[in-house]
């Protein structure tokens, strides 16, 4: 989801090394995984036994995930490694490592890099994550660029895809749609960002929580046929599984868990909540909630064409095209 664009010029600054430094000091613990981290020329990873490695890369650039007069160094923090975690838990893996490569404009705010990587931390510790490498560079312009990549591990041959799901499999949400782009708006109309992540599901904008519990339980449960996360909105995200799995889809309007204060549009194509939408066969038994985390039944996966209906509460049927962001898009 893009938010615009701002330029701002700050000034206090540390030479490359010593901001290498600060941000080494910033970074959690090693874990078992991570045999060797920052400080020398590659980190050196384990791969644990009867497990495979998950590897995830995302941008978070100023002006398109963030917005410097929007969100709090804490919130871009944090919003640039979920990001990455999310997509390691819609594949069911435990995430393990990460890797930021941070560009900053001449004369940027020592406080705001102090403020996003504490956000970062705060994600990265509370889920066992460790920041083992990146770079560090001078942005050729004015804005903020952050790539973040993500390493995560997970049963040999069990990682979740997009490409599995089957006729008649049931489709599946956690948590409530359309939070984040609500908050996104509130942002945009003046409300101001928190620092802090809140109470669960309080700020799924300016600090979403990745489902890296539900994703592995998903997996050791048994449960899942396929799965994505929901970065651009059911609309987008549902139709990139039926292209993957050359199946069509049935969305009950219903069903949808609507977020409190949210629209069915931006439930719809709104994006961002990184929620996990998975599907699983109509046997299987799929708790109402997994991890503390709610889960919803939403339609069905029908036929062999790829194309997505939204069932409306009336009964009309229409194809629900795509609608969520994305980039390049005239």
């Amino acid at each position: 989801m893009g938010v615009g664009r701002k330029k701002q010029g700050e000034g206090t600054n540390l030479s490359e090394l010593e901001l290498i430094a600060r941000i080494g000091r910033a970074a959690a613990t090693l874990n078992r995984v991570v045999r060797l981290g920052i400080g020398d020329d590659c980190a050196a990873l384990r791969v644990p036994a009867g497990q495979e490695m998950l590897v995830t890369t995302d941008f978070s650039l100023e002006g398109v995930h963030f917005r410097r007069d929007w969100h709090t160094p804490e919130s871009a923090g944090h919003r640039c490694l979920a990001r990455g975690l999310s997509d390691v838990a819609a594949m069911g893996g435990r995430p393990v490592a990460a890797f930021l490569s941070l560009a900053l404009p001449a004369g940027y705010a020592l406080p705001w890099v102090d403020g996003f990587m504490a956000g970062m931390r705060s994600l990265a510790e509370l889920h066992g994550v460790q920041l083992a490498g990146g770079d560090t560079a001078e942005a050729p312009g004015s804005e903020i660029l952050a790539d973040i990549v993500v390493i995560g591990a997970v049963a040999r041959g069990k990682a979740l895809r997009r490409a599995t799901a089957r006729g008649g499999d049931l489709i599946y949400v956690t948590g409530r749609l359309g939070g984040a782009a609500l908050e996104l708006e509130r942002l945009a109309a003046g409300e101001r960002c928190p620092r802090k992540a809140g109470l669960p599901g309080e700020h799924p904008q300016t600090f979403p929580e990745p489902r890296v519990a539900v994703g592995r339980a998903l997996v050791w449960r048994g449960i899942a046929t396929s799965c994505m996360d929901l970065s651009d909105g059911i609309s987008s995200d549902l139709k990139r599984i039926c292209e993957a799995s050359g199946v069509g889809a049935e969305v009950r309007e219903e069903r949808l868990p609507l977020s409190v204060g949210a629209t069915l549009e931006q439930a719809l194509h709104g994006g961002e909540d990184y929620e996990l939408l998975f599907t699983a066969r109509a046997e299987t038994r799929v708790p109402r909630k997994i991890g503390g985390v709610p889960v919803c039944c939403i339609g069905r996966i029908v036929g062999a064409e790829t194309h997505v209906n939204l069932i409306r509460i009336d009964g009309r049927r229409e194809v629900l095209e795509p609608g969520g962001w994305e980039h390049f898009r005239g």
